[in-house]
């Protein structure tokens, strides 16, 4: 195992700055995932930190040691490629053994013909095979040694990518984006070997993607990324309940938080539409300052219009999952959307065009102000099932 610490670390090309100042620790041991969309810089951030690109300022630190001057190879990181990078002509199994023959044999060990008659390289090569076929078994490999990459599945290659890199027995491993090339249902099975695979190795995981699925079910702690800066480095939990800006509270969550446009009133309430809301605890509130209120869609709950209570919508249309049901709504104001998740009995009801009263709890209500930051309440709010004038 291995702590990966980066340091300030900067990159320009040309006039554009892909990454600014990115400072990151992670843990002996950890599975750390780099999310953000695209262009935000976490697969540069990755490919630093292998040695694979320079950065423009800042160090890079693996189990106490500054790399920035020592080359991929010696780092003791494996990196695994979005797109597999296997080479085609190559069996599974000298796909695998590819690393390990570069690294234990000499290049006269390596000769055609004549470099198996080198000393010592049968012995060597003996060695590296076991290794393969315990790896191959690891990942139930061992039935495709003998096949081509083109004879296998996205699911099976990827596999042998995770292969190669683990034959080498790196104290980090480097994932950029490797599931995004699979459909929907091998990314969930990889998603679970991936973890698995992580929890028997004990190794350090920093694993980079757009998707916010991986991050939040395969992660230990996640760094939200946007514009070439961590955003916010927490576990996935928190980044869900707790997010510090309104950029982590839009990227994290599916659907996506509702945002609602607040305005304080003399009395330090918020106005939600013309509807007061009070009881809010945060110190930072000014008389006429404008705010955003944020509402996961499992923490708003509805009612059939029945009278004044509540945040009166109307219904846009009902979007059916089996499990759940997601009801669309319009606010008063026909241009604020919102996305209530429900049970799919309790939307049976509606049609589209019902009207609805909104009721959500104070506790699940994140405030932001003008800027996108998060105003936090000086205290825990109370439980409440119903906020209204």
């Amino acid at each position: 195992m291995a702590a990966v610490t980066a340091s300030k670390i900067s990159k320009t090309i040309g006039t554009t700055l892909v990454l600014n100042g990115v400072s990151l620790d992670v843990r002996n041991g950890e599975f750390l995932t780099l999310v953000g969309p695209s262009g935000c810089g976490k697969s540069t951030l990755l490919r630093i930190i292998a040695g694979l690109e320079p950065q423009s300022g800042g160090s890079i630190g693996i189990a106490g040691a500054v790399v920035d001057r020592i080359r991929p190879k010696l780092r003791n990181v494996a990196m695994v490629f979005q797109s597999y990078a296997l080479y085609p002509y190559m069996t599974v199994e000298q796909n695998m053994a590819l690393p390990l023959i570069m690294r234990k044999l000499a290049w006269w060990q390596r000769l055609p013909f004549v470099g198996r008659w080198m000393p010592g390289a049968a012995k060597a090569k003996s060695d590296i095979r076991k290794e393969v076929r315990d790896v191959a078994a690891t990942l139930g490999l061992e039935p495709f040694l003998a096949r081509k990459p083109s004879q296998m599945s996205g699911g099976q290659r990827q596999r042998v990518a995770l292969g190669r890199a683990m034959v080498r027995r790196p104290s980090v491993f480097l994932m950029d984006e490797p599931l995004s090339n699979l459909d929907a249902k091998l990314r969930v099975q990889m998603r679970e070997e991936i973890t698995g695979l992580h929890r028997r190795l004990g190794a350090t995981f920093i694993y980079v993607t757009h998707d916010q699925a991986e991050a939040m079910t395969m992660s230990d702690r996640v760094a939200v990324m946007r514009n070439g800066e961590i955003l916010q480095l927490a576990t996935p939990q928190e980044i869900y309940t707790d997010p510090d800006t309104i950029e982590v509270a839009k990227f994290i969550g599916s659907p996506q938080i509702n945002l609602l446009p607040a305005i304080v009133d003399d009395l330090l309430d918020l106005q939600v539409l013309g509807t007061k809301v009070s009881g809010f605890s945060v110190p930072q509130l000014r008389c006429d300052m404008k705010l955003t209120i944020g509402l996961r869609p499992e923490a708003i709950h509805f009612a059939v219009d029945d009278g004044t209570e509540g945040l009166l919508a109307s219904v846009s249309y009902i979007e059916s999952l089996g499990s759940d049901s997601f009801i669309h709504a319009k606010l008063k104001d026909q241009t604020t959307q919102v996305i209530v998740r429900a049970i799919p009995g309790a939307a049976q009801q509606l049609r589209p065009g019902s009207q609805i009263r909104l009721f959500f709890s104070l506790a699940d209500v994140l405030v932001f102000d003008a800027d996108g930051d998060r105003l936090r309440a000086a205290k825990t709010l109370p439980q409440m099932t119903k906020a209204y004038a």
